[in-house]
């Protein structure tokens, strides 16, 4: 077994005991994949392994990527995620290719996913970002805004509404990171009673995809715990 396939299972090991720690069923919590910085070669033993959701942040890097595996057949069963900050003159580039959005916070790029989204491809499906703990170096809308947006993605032909995102405060203070995640699980449960589409609360990561899995979490986002640390130059 490759170094990267064995980390996969060491994850989906925690998840399951988080999940049945928190009286959940495992299969309840999707493992996505983080690949940003990580090469083609990482991605592809990833998924020999058997992931098939990845997670990219940087849009023109991935969409090289995108476009190089979808020349291959057996890479087509992918599901793409993009869940970094979207400037909006790289909306195309997410639009026509990703599956999911899940860094949407503004109602301008509610507008050009909508409007960008081939009539082709199945609709997007769309992850709203919370700024869950009001940091002003972190993207996401704020809780009062939520509603509001969360309407005019589901008045959007060509996108289909499927939940909440957020990065919780980077501490290892787990009462901050309890209190901020219950108020992601509180906001979920909201909006899932109003919108049916809503099935996603995609929080929690390599650190503490526990304790998010412990407040509801269906999808925890993993990098550094299947990969190995980034390579940011």
């Amino acid at each position: 077994m490759n170094q990267i396939a064995q980390h996969l299972l060491q994850v989906k090991e925690r998840i399951a005991l988080a999940a049945r720690g928190a009286s959940r069923n495992p299969e309840q919590v999707r493992l996505l994949a983080v690949s940003k910085t990580k090469p083609l070669e990482a991605l592809m033993a990833a998924h020999a392994a058997g992931q098939r959701c990845f997670g990219e942040s940087y849009a023109q890097e991935a969409a090289t990527k995108i476009d190089t595996l979808r020349q291959q057949p057996e890479y087509n069963d992918i599901e793409w995620h993009f869940i970094g900050p979207l400037q909006s003159n790289k909306s195309r580039l997410v639009a026509e290719r990703f599956d999911w959005v899940q860094s949407v916070d503004r109602e301008k790029l509610i507008e050009r996913l909508n409007n960008q989204r081939p009539a082709s491809m199945a609709p997007l499906n769309v992850c709203l970002q919370i700024n869950i703990s009001g940091e002003s170096s972190k993207s996401g809308t704020s809780e009062q805004e939520i509603f509001r947006l969360a309407e005019l993605v589901s008045q959007s032909e060509r996108l289909v509404l499927r939940g909440l995102m957020a990065i919780p405060e980077h501490t290892s203070d787990e009462t901050i990171l309890a209190a901020q995640m219950a108020r992601m699980q509180t906001l979920f449960t909201e909006l899932a009673r109003q919108y049916p589409s809503v099935d996603t609360l995609s929080m929690g990561m390599t650190e503490d995809l526990e304790l998010a899995i412990a407040h509801g979490s269906t999808m925890v986002r993993v990098g550094t715990a299947i990969f190995g640390a980034r390579d940011y130059s």
